[in-house]
């Protein structure tokens, strides 16, 4: 006979599922790049348009890249909502006003 001793399989230690805050993360970095995208409206007017007609690529680049943002933001502060949202929003913002004063010469 084996040396054994018996355990009981204990229900409350198996391995508890962290919840996703990617799907948040990147909601946030989506409303972050829209929200970005209307500062150039509200600055200048109208006439932004003409400017996006030729640089569209160049922002339409920013929008997977916020999103990551968003994501990664949402993974290192985990449950953190309002601070997600605070510091993607503000990197979002100042990447994109950054590439608008890079394009425009400004």
């Amino acid at each position: 006979m084996h040396n054994v001793t018996p355990m009981l399989a204990g229900k409350n230690e198996r391995e508890q599922d962290e919840p996703s805050w990617s799907f948040p993360g990147g909601v946030i970095g989506f409303a972050a790049y829209w929200f970005a995208l209307a500062i150039p409206f509200l600055m200048y007017g109208a006439n932004v348009l003409f400017f996006f007609l030729y640089t569209w690529p160049f922002f339409l680049a920013l929008l997977p890249v916020s999103v990551l943002i968003g994501i990664v933001v949402s993974f290192m502060l985990r449950g953190k909502i309002f601070w997600m949202a605070v510091i993607t929003f503000a990197s979002v913002v100042c990447l994109f006003l950054m590439l608008f004063t890079f394009l425009s010469g400004w």
